[in-house]
């Protein structure tokens, strides 16, 4: 580590040295709403070759900023589940509204919608790791009763159609009752039909 960069604080190690690169990706977003290699060196007081050292590129700086604010998120998105009695199919429908109408207003999150990264990072959505993310959203899904094959699929096929609205919403772009009517005339015939046959 250089002595005389981060601020005249070098970190312990490596670590620490990521944390407070994100968190001072974190201030920039806070402050500029938007982030880039140079302005987080300058903020963390380092070179932007120790950025890119941990960071091989603004895109992948952004993606491990908006992974980090991700598990706050998730965390709003269980409480708001958890205080509505729902079905499965209801919950993810609720669930896939949610994400839609409060991704906009997430500030990490929200670079992710920038429409000259969408193009870079939609190959992400539906990476293994998105997958798994997308299996921790929504809690009920177990009691849908499906096989490892099918849940795996209907995950991915949520995380495709919340692609397809940051992409495109739509105009004017659909919201509260509507939404959740779009998406309860689209999405649960094809999630009741896998759960009944689960249990046949």
């Amino acid at each position: 580590m250089r002595r005389h960069g981060w601020l005249g604080d070098p970190p312990a190690d490596e670590e620490e040295a990521i944390r407070r690169i994100l968190d001072g990706a974190h201030r920039c977003i806070g402050r500029d709403g938007d982030v880039g290699i140079a302005e987080v060196a300058r903020e963390v007081g380092v070179t932007r070759q120790t950025v890119y050292r941990y960071f091989r590129s603004t895109d992948a700086l952004v993606v491990a900023t908006a992974t980090d604010d991700a598990s706050a998120f998730l965390g709003r998105l269980h409480a708001h589940l958890a205080g509505q009695d729902l079905s499965p199919t209801d919950a993810l429908i609720e669930g896939v509204a949610f994400t839609l109408e409060q991704l906009p207003h997430e500030p990490s999150l929200g670079l992710l919608l920038n429409p000259g990264r969408i193009g870079a990072l939609s190959r992400d959505f539906t990476s293994p790791t998105a997958i798994a993310l997308g299996r921790s959203v929504f809690v009920r899904w177990e009691r849908l009763g499906l096989g490892e094959s099918d849940l795996n699929g209907l995950v991915e096929q949520v995380l495709r159609t919340i692609q397809s609205f940051v992409i495109d919403p739509g105009t004017p772009p659909r919201t509260g009752r509507e939404l959740r009517a779009y998406l309860d005339h689209w999405l649960r015939p094809g999630v009741d039909a896998l759960a009944r046959g689960a249990v046949d």
